[in-house]
């Protein structure tokens, strides 16, 4: 019952619900994310760590970039839900909004423009 119940508490918030939404059209860097959420990046890190603890979402390091993309699913339960996210919420306003806004959310811009990087 573990694994159930860490699944369900991670889809319990808005925000991890728009990640796995996010992650279902690319993989994406923390930056990325935390430019179309419009959240703090230690918020950001934290919705990773509970999707990532739910067998939902994995990083993979390339280079200078952590990049996060949906995973196979650990649980039947997660690969169902997974499954199921993919048309869920397609007509909600405030999805298609985020989604519709990703094409001009890339790393290559946002890291360069700050400083240091």
């Amino acid at each position: 019952m573990k694994p159930f119940v860490r699944l369900m508490k991670a889809l319990s918030d808005p925000n991890r619900v728009k990640i796995i939404k996010m992650l279902q059209r690319r993989r994406m860097c923390v930056c990325e994310l935390q430019a179309a959420l419009g959240i703090a990046q230690p918020t950001v890190s934290s919705h990773l760590k509970v999707l990532e603890e739910a067998g939902i979402v994995e990083s993979a390091k390339e280079g200078q970039w952590v990049n996060y993309s949906l995973a196979a699913g650990e649980t039947e339960y997660a690969r169902t839900l997974i499954g199921h996210l993919k048309t869920w919420l397609e007509d909600d306003p405030e999805v298609a909004l985020m989604l519709g806004g990703l094409e001009d959310i890339r790393r290559e811009n946002l890291c360069s423009a700050k400083p240091g990087k």
